[in-house]
């Protein structure tokens, strides 16, 4: 799952929302172990483009996860 996530974020990275709302859906599908990973790989494919929009996600998903 964790690669088809990654297949959608690539493809909608073009578009800011469709981007986040993608990210967002991502954790209702994934483990707490393939969302560390996602985070990490979103990170270094993405801080250029969307750092607010994966600091945003990502916060409010640790207090989620925790």
């Amino acid at each position: 799952m964790l690669e088809y996530v990654k297949t959608i974020l690539l493809k909608v990275s073009f578009d800011k929302m469709l981007f986040e709302k993608e990210l967002r859906k991502a954790f209702k599908v994934l483990g707490q172990e393939e969302i560390q990973q996602l985070k990490q790989w979103c990170y270094d494919q993405f801080s250029g483009m969307y750092l607010l929009i994966l600091n945003k996600v990502f916060s409010k998903s640790a207090s989620v996860i925790a």
